[in-house]
This record gives structure tokens, sequence and C-alpha cells, in this order.
């Protein structure tokens, strides 16, 4: 576990939960989605620590039959508990071992536990190291690596505590598909993901905007392979902050996904860390102006060690407001500012075509746009 420093006053704080029942979700043979993506994390969370943020543990603990039954379908838990204690997968990417169901169930609940302490204060930045990870998880089936849908059952969590409007941003490479399921007629939550397109789970096309009484609350950003920061730079100031500013949630909830990074070997995206921090930076800004500070980061992706490392590293540390941003070659640099439209790297042609897609789509709910 990681040791945690007491948090002082005149430092940011974090909020950090973790547990060492995550460790114990290991397939039997190479998988990528392995525990030592947990030990990338902690690092991330150490180098947190020696750039100036005061970390404070949130105590983990298993979320409650009722959490997950706001979530997820009778049938499907009362499946997965029957997985509890044995070898299964899913399906050929998603596999189960004995303690995978009892890990799973406590990263719910440590995603609750997260939200709350995010809520009460007086810290507004958490982080949540989660293992597995749960944004592919729909309402009535795990897959994709996914078994609960961890940011779901938070998102739930909040609007029962007596919150009214809660958004997750989804930057992982691949869509949130059980998210979007999950939350698709429900205006209460705004779902906004940032994924390559096309590729797994085949899900988040720019005209899929949630139904019913949600229609308009799915905000989907399909990006060619190959998007650079400036591509996710522009999606965020063109689209997602308008949104989020229209909307003006009460919490911002993140699905935090490394693996659109350049070194990741499960995509094709080409993000530098500077990506994630000037993702989290905006996102800060936005919690801020709107939700009383109030910002949640769960782990979802990031396959590439060393790329989770330092993504999570810049992403919590932009966030947090440190003046310091932790350097990889071991110095420090301040974080810079964003960036004029004017002054971003040149976006191509078929990136600014997906971004004028998602927008075209998006204004049928959002005015602002």
């Amino acid at each position: 576990m990681v040791h945690l420093n007491q948090p002082h006053s005149e430092a940011p704080r974090l909020y950090v939960v973790d547990d060492a029942l995550f460790e114990q979700h290991r397939s039997r043979g190479a998988h990528p989605e392995r525990p030592e993506r947990l030990e990338a994390a902690r690092r991330a969370i150490e180098r947190c620590a020696a750039a100036g943020l005061a970390l404070e543990h949130v105590a983990s603990r298993d979320a409650t039959d009722e959490e997950l039954a706001r979530v997820h379908a009778p049938r499907y838990l009362e499946s997965l508990g029957r997985l509890s204690g044995h070898y299964a997968a899913l399906d050929p990417d998603t596999y189960v071992v004995p303690r995978s169901v009892e890990a799973a169930r406590r990263g719910a609940g440590a995603a609750v536990a997260l939200v709350d302490a995010v809520i009460a204060g007086p810290g507004r930045l958490g982080v949540a190291l989660l293992r597995p990870p749960g944004h592919h998880a729909t309402r009535d089936a795990g897959m994709g690596f996914c078994l609960l849908n961890n940011v779901a059952v938070a998102a739930r969590a909040a609007l029962s505590s007596g919150l009214s409007r809660v958004a997750v941003v989804d930057f992982d490479v691949h869509h949130g598909n059980g998210t979007q399921d999950i939350f698709w007629d429900d205006p209460r939550v705004l779902f906004c993901s940032l994924h390559q397109w096309p590729f797994y789970p085949g899900t988040g096309a720019a005209d899929e905007l949630g139904g019913g009484d949600g229609a308009g609350y799915t905000v989907n950003v399909p990006l060619s392979d190959g998007a650079t920061d400036a591509v996710y730079e522009a999606a965020f100031d063109e689209l997602l902050l308008p949104v989020l500013d229209e909307y003006a949630p009460e919490l911002i909830l993140v699905s935090a996904g490394f693996d659109a990074h350049e070194r990741d070997p499960m995509a094709a995206m080409k993000l530098s860390r500077a990506a994630y921090a000037a993702m989290g930076r905006r996102l800060a800004a936005m919690a801020t102006a709107k939700a009383r500070g109030r910002l949640a980061i769960f782990l979802e992706g990031g396959y590439d060690l060393t790329a989770l490392e330092s993504s999570l590293t810049a992403a919590l540390l932009a966030a947090s407001g440190c003046e310091a941003a932790d350097d990889p070659a071991g110095g420090s640099v301040p974080p810079a500012p964003p960036a004029p439209p004017a002054q971003r790297a040149p976006i191509s042609t078929r990136h600014r075509a997906d971004l004028d897609r998602a927008r075209r789509a998006a204004l049928r709910r959002w005015t602002t746009l």
C-alpha cells in the first residue's frame, strides 16, 4: 500500500482510496489488465506527494446490495455472485479468478467512499485506484475487462445522497459503453466520452445521444486514430467544456483511462502526458466554477506502465493546482496555461471533421455550442 502523508492545511489535498484486495484479481496467464497497473498508479500517487500534494487515505469498503442494484440488473448480480470463488470468463477478454468478484465489489464500494469524501470535504479532489476497471460493464453484463461499473455505482450513490446533477467524463481510449447504457435515459447524469473510433466495443457514435428523458444527455466525441494533444484540447474547449458549463454539474466524475497515450499497446492515439495534464486542469477549473470543486477520478484503462504512471501523475498535479508539475527527467516545471486556439498545434482535416460531426450532434440539445 502507498504510504500516506498526513494532510497539511497549506498544501492541496488529495483523497486516495486503494485496497490490497485489488491485487488478487490476476489472470492465470498473460493479460494486459494486470496488478502491475496498480503498482504504476501507486507510484504516481507517491510522485504527487513528493511534488507537494497532501494525501489523505479514504477507507475502502464493499458496495452494498442496494448500491449495486441501483446500477445492475438482479439477474446479472446473481450470476456474478455464483462465480465468486471460481475461475471463469465472461467473454474472451474478461476473466474471473476466485477473488475477482470480491475485488469488484470492494472497488465499487471504494468508488462510493471516495465520492462521499469529496462531497463532504474539506478537500474536493479525489482519486480511486481500482481494479478491475468498470466502464464497459453494462446494466446486464460484464465485458471488456470489467465486472461492475464503478463510476456508475458512485454516480447513483451521489444522486441518492441528495445531488441532482452529476457529470461523468470518460477519456479512456475505448468508449464507455456500460456507463452510457446505464444512464441512457437519465438526465440526472450527463455522460461525455472521447474515444478512438471505430474501435472496441463498437459503440459511441456521435449520434448516440441518449433516449427518453435522457435524450441529449449523452455526448460522444468519436475520434479517428492518431489524435494528438491538440485534438483533445480542442474537443474539450469546443465541445465538452461548453456542455459542462451549460449543464452545471454538482459533481464531476472522471473515467480516467490512460490508453490513448502514444506508448500504449492497445490503441492508436498519440497523446503525451501533457494532454492528461491539460484535461485534468480543465476539469478541475470546471469543477471549481460549477461543482464547488468536487472532482473524483477513477482508474480505468492504461496498459503501458510508464505511460500510466506519468500520465496519472500529470493529471492529478494539474487538477490540484500544484505549482511544480513533476517531470519524468527528475526536475520540475511550472504547469503551462491552456494555449489559445490560434497557438495550438494544427489539427488534421479528418480530426477537424470528427469534432465538427460531434458538435453538430450535440447541438440538438446544447444550445451553448
